[in-house]
């Protein structure tokens, strides 16, 4: 019979084998896990998780976890996750015959208030583009924020993104989003220029590049030793861009990807179109974004209805 510790130390496995998750988020399964365990050594059975069967885990266990989050001011937002991370757990276990039925089965999700994705005005996003900052490839930060905002594309994506991906003559980028699954995003003439414009510093910067890197393909976006720019070092990017601009630090990179969504909106886009161009699997994901015109609806309605 697996201990309980022994059982989280394969689900971390499974994560970062079968999964393929990155780092940081089987990192952040296993802090989850190691709170659960914590509280089971301390305030449930005071007995080391490493002597603890996985089945002695019941659902009392898991409701009286939740409880003590609760007592400590975590948001239902953090509850959410915490609960979901022990689902993940044991759905695992069950599958892999540790125990025959979830403990966490049947506790209700906590209540999640319905936020909506924040997105900048035109003007701003104008701001944010124009901005002028001493960085040490102004091109590469140009490029990478004006395509950005051309396609919707998660910063994910646009750091997946190899040279031959774009097609210039076509102004088309190849996209690998979730699930691996590809779609082709357009862009227009201004990520055109701004990405001609960053094609000779980016040359020079693969040229120094380390043998070691070479083999792993043509990044689009690369860092100053010439690997591939990650996601984190975008966020970075864009901090330094906002404060120049003289825009609120608390924009995420994610922002730019709302406000593509939304200013087609406004421009009349077909949700369908929308819902391809982002790569959304349901188009009720796209369709959070019609919420986000209200304010202009309203406008319009008060202006051209009669009886308004």
């Amino acid at each position: 019979m697996i201990s309980l510790s022994r059982a989280i130390e394969g689900f971390e496995s499974f994560l970062a084998d079968e999964r393929r998750f990155s780092p940081r988020t089987v990192l952040a399964y296993r802090a989850d896990l190691d709170r659960f365990t914590g509280f089971w050594e301390s305030q449930f059975v005071q007995t080391p998780a490493a002597r603890t069967p996985l089945a002695r885990v019941d659902t009392l266990a898991v409701r009286s976890y939740l409880a003590h989050l609760h007592r400590d001011r975590l948001a239902n937002r953090s509850l959410a996750r915490h609960l979901s991370t022990l689902r993940s757990f044991f759905r695992w276990a069950c599958r892999e015959g540790h125990l025959d039925k979830s403990p966490a089965l049947g506790l209700p999700t906590p209540r999640l208030p319905k936020t909506l994705p924040r997105a900048m005005t035109l003007p701003d996003t104008e701001r944010l583009l124009e901005a002028d900052e001493e960085g040490l490839v102004p091109e590469r930060e140009r490029a990478l924020f004006e395509l950005l905002y051309a396609t919707g594309l998660r910063v994910s994506e646009a750091a997946g993104l190899d040279l031959e991906d774009v097609d210039f003559s076509g102004r088309l980028v190849r996209v690998t989003g979730k699930g691996r699954r590809e779609r082709i995003v357009p862009f227009g003439e201004s990520a055109e220029d701004a990405l001609h414009a960053y094609l000779p510093s980016r040359a020079a910067l693969r040229h120094g590049a380390r043998k070691e890197q070479s083999g792993a393909g043509e990044p689009l976006f690369v860092n100053a030793r010439g690997g591939r720019l990650t996601s984190r070092s975008m966020a970075r990017l864009l901090k330094r861009r906002l404060r120049a601009a003289g825009l609120p630090e608390e924009i995420s990179p994610h922002a730019l990807r709302h406000t593509f969504a939304t200013h087609l909106l406004q421009a009349g886009a077909d949700l369908r179109a929308i819902q391809e161009l982002l790569g959304h699997a349901s188009l009720s994901t796209t369709q959070k974004y019609t919420h986000l015109d209200a304010a202009r609806l309203r406008e319009v309605y008060r202006n051209a209805h009669p009886k308004a």
